[in-house]
């Protein structure tokens, strides 16, 4: 999984739109294998973008799980310290 692609379900604030955007162009360039198209792929990279933001957006209206509401703190503070704790393995 692309380290990149956060959670984003379940936040306070809710997530935005720019959020669920710009995890969607991460997912396309991770399964593309391409960090910015050419201008042939432009047209297809960006329908793509913007079909797995709608996809997501529907999938987390729909989520009903009752989970813990995150913070973007707490999470920040979460993926520094598994960051660390990779170091330290040295991995």
């Amino acid at each position: 999984m692309c380290r990149n692609i956060r959670v984003l379900y379940n936040f306070e604030p809710p997530t935005t739109k720019e959020e669920i955007r710009a995890a969607a162009v991460q997912y396309v360039r991770k399964v593309t294998g391409l960090a910015k198209p050419s201008a042939a792929d432009h047209e297809a990279f960006d329908e793509a973008v913007g079909e797995v933001a709608k996809a997501t957006q529907k999938l987390l209206r729909s989520l009903g799980a009752h989970t813990a509401v995150r913070t973007r703190e707490e999470e920040r503070e979460k993926a520094q310290a598994r960051w660390k704790a990779r170091v330290a393995r040295g991995v």
